[in-house]
Order: structure tokens, then C-alpha cells, then sequence
């Protein structure tokens, strides 16, 4: 469960992909009787003093998200991936920490969140997960510091863009996962369809 409202911290939902393997917004997908973005915010709004959408300027209108909090890429950090839109957010709101979850995993749940929350370390760059695949970073579902800014900047600078990269090679706390699938992705029509029958056998 988690321990209620953090007034230092800030969420953002990952919601810019393309979505090209997809063929449609990954936001717009249900798996729990609503949009995967109204489950993600929920879920992020329920331990963090704000929480915003992170979208590519295009997508501010679209039917699913233009009622939410918005932070659209800026430059310099358009069309580079997710970690383009943690520092777009890191930007605008320098002073906060930032709950980065993306809206394509539809296996985690209020534990996964309420876990890292429990155990982050505020003194490290990120407190993420390890991957139950190959145990790296998991960086799409981690907290990350406001003295993290200064490094994923420079890193990016570099002409680097891999997140997980990045958490590889920065002082973070790494955490193992409460369920072993709770940060599997779907990137298409066939694993969408296997997730969701997988959720209703629970």
C-alpha cells in the first residue's frame, strides 16, 4: 500500500511514444475498465503533490488527455524518447522529484508504486527497479532526484538517450520487484491481447 501524499514529488506519465508497432495510442488502451492514461494518473496522483502527462506538443488536444495536466517536450529535448520528456518536466519544475511511470505497462499496480516510494533513497540520483529479464534498470517506473537534472542533462548533451544507459552509469538505488511481470511492456496488437486476458485471469 502506499503511505499517502508526498509533497516534494511530482509524477509523470509517459504518454509521447509514437506508438508505430501499436498502431494506436498506447494511452487510449484499456485494461482496467478505463483508459491506461486515466490509470496511470490515478495511480501517480495518489502518492505525489502533482502530477502531469508527458506529451509531444501535437498530442495536447487528444480526446484521452487534453482534460489532464500537460508538459510537452520543449527544446532542446524534442523527439529524443522518454527521456526527453523526464527533463522537459525536470525543466519546467526544477525544484521537485520526479515518479516517472510510462502508460504502456499494464501490469503494475499500487504495490509496485507504494514499494519504491517506500524504499527510495532521496540522496541518490533515482531508485529504480531491477528487471526481472536481464537485471537492469528498469527506467520507465523510478523516482528521480532534482540532483539528477544536472547529469541526465550533461548525459544528453553527450548525444546519449538510452534512460536505462543512463541509470547504468549514475549512483542509483536498485530495488528487485514485488511481482516478477509488474514492468512488462506491450509494444503491439498480440501482446495487448495476451495482457489483457492475463489481467482478467487474476
Amino acid at each position: 500500500m502506499t503511505k499517502g501524499i508526498d509533497n516534494t514529488l511530482f509524477g509523470l506519465v509517459l504518454a509521447g511514444g509514437q506508438s508505430t508497432r501499436m498502431k494506436a495510442d498506447k494511452f487510449a488502451l484499456k485494461f482496467y475498465g478505463k483508459k491506461q492514461v486515466a490509470y496511470c494518473y490515478e495511480l501517480l496522483s495518489a502518492v505525489c503533490k502533482k502530477t502531469f502527462i508527458s506529451i509531444r506538443k501535437e498530442q495536447a488536444n487528444e480526446e484521452e488527455i487534453k482534460g489532464y495536466p500537460q508538459v510537452s517536450d520543449r527544446a532542446p529535448y524534442v523527439d529524443i524518447g522518454p527521456i526527453g520528456g523526464i527533463l522537459s518536466a525536470m525543466n519546467q519544475y526544477p525544484e521537485a522529484d520526479w515518479f516517472v511511470l510510462a502508460v504502456d505497462l499494464p501490469f503494475v499496480a499500487e504495490e509496485t508504486i507504494g514499494h519504491l516510494l517506500k524504499n527510495h533513497d532521496p540522496l541518490k540520483n533515482a531508485t529504480a527497479y531491477k528487471s526481472t529479464h536481464d537485471g537492469l534498470p528498469e527506467p520507465l517506473c523510478a523516482l528521480y532526484t532534482a540532483q539528477s537534472q544536472a547529469a541526465m542533462a550533461n548525459y544528453v548533451q553527450e548525444g546519449k538517450t538510452c534512460p536505462r544507459k543512463f541509470l547504468i552509469n549514475f549512483e542509483i538505488t536498485l530495488l528487485k520487484q514485488i511481482e516478477p511481470n509488474s514492468l512488462d511492456n506491450i509494444n503491439n496488437p498480440d501482446e495487448y491481447q495476451k495482457a489483457k486476458k492475463s489481467l482478467k485471469r487474476k
